[in-house]
């Protein structure tokens, strides 16, 4: 047999090659493997406390959940609730449901495991979701400001102004314009390149810390978020505040002060809401880059993503006659219901 002419591995060097090259071939899968997904720090810093803080956002986590649902529930099944201002209140005790369940699963669920990885899909879809919500509730909040603000200086006139029809299509231009605000930060931020160990020191994908782990330039995001931050924030800040100055108006026109009194305390519910979110959510998107720390960022984020969505609930209940009337048909119906079962078994 005659052997072909040059040089040729012998079988065991060929073998062997073959070998090194699926090594490195594995090592390349992992290492893009890992670099597609991002690790979020939490709150890794204070291994001391993590039982303590797991309990804490645990407990608020369930209040959120409970008092929200609870008030959707309650609008829902009581009849005289069935107004513009509780339809409003309800579609936002959901966005507050929502856009906390976005981040508080996660977030609990990492503080005992010891890789706590995200996806990239994963991370853009929470922050989708997470900014798609906060969006709608700042939509939200507008149309509240205008739903009070028909309510008192159009008294006569309210009904015609505020039907059905007008609200449901004000909540449905809330969504749209929160999903869209989403959708816009999203590309926006997740078309950056990512370099490096992509760890988030955050217990979210926020923007802020995300621009962080940025190596191509951040400008346009930057500046997206701006232009999107004063478009939707900056008209809805604007429809609320022209509200309240004609709510302002009406109200100084009322001769007695218990009927002026009675007029702002149906809006001093929504005004404490709006200063709330407001506040900050600004604080945390507009802050300046001097002396920025991301440790003061997790405070103010752990204030709009959990801490208000859990006080709303309370803010809106606390004074509220509507509400209050209402818990207690419910429970006195819940009581009949129950004597009725007992009497029957």
């Amino acid at each position: 047999m005659v052997s072909s002419p040059g040089f040729s591995l012998p079988q065991e060097s060929h073998f062997e090659a073959l070998k090194a090259a699926e090594r490195r071939y594995v090592a390349l899968e992992r290492n893009i493997s890992t670099m597609s997904n991002f690790v979020l720090l939490g709150f890794s810093e204070h291994p001391a406390l993590q039982v303590v803080l797991f309990v804490l956002f645990l407990g608020m986590y369930f209040m959120t959940l409970a008092w929200n649902l609870g008030l959707v529930v309650l609008i829902g099944v009581e009849s005289h609730l069935h107004s513009p201002m509780y339809f409003f209140l309800g579609n936002m005790s959901f966005v507050d449901i929502s856009y906390t369940s976005s981040i508080a699963p996660r977030m609990l669920g990492d503080f005992f495991k010891e890789q706590k990885t995200i996806s990239f899909v994963g991370s853009a879809a929470q922050f989708f979701f997470f900014i798609g919500m906060e969006g709608t509730e700042c939509c939200l909040l507008a149309a509240m400001a205008y739903d009070r603000y028909a309510a008192i200086s159009s008294p006569l006139l309210y009904t015609a102004l505020m039907t059905p029809t007008v609200c449901v299509g004000m909540a449905i231009t809330a969504y749209a314009g929160g999903f869209l605000i989403g959708l816009i930060q999203t590309s926006s931020v997740f078309r950056l390149h990512f370099c490096g160990p992509r760890v988030i020191n955050h217990f979210f994908c926020d923007l802020p810390a995300l621009l962080l782990l940025s190596c191509s330039g951040t400008f346009l995001s930057q500046v997206a978020n701006f232009l999107v931050v004063c478009a939707v924030g900056g008209t809805s800040a604007l429809v609320v505040l022209v509200s309240y100055g004609y709510i302002i108006a009406a109200v100084m026109k009322i001769p007695s002060t218990q009927g002026q009194t009675k007029a702002f305390n149906t809006c001093a519910s929504h005004l404490t809401t709006v200063i709330l979110f407001y506040g900050s959510g600004l604080s945390s998107y507009l802050h300046s880059s001097a002396g920025y720390s991301l440790d003061q960022d997790k405070v103010v984020s752990m204030f709009y993503g959990a801490v208000i969505p859990m006080l709303n609930p309370i803010i809106y209940s606390l004074r509220n006659k509507d509400i209050k009337d209402a818990l207690k048909n419910s429970r006195k119906e819940a009581d009949t219901l129950s004597v009725s079962y007992s009497s029957l078994s």
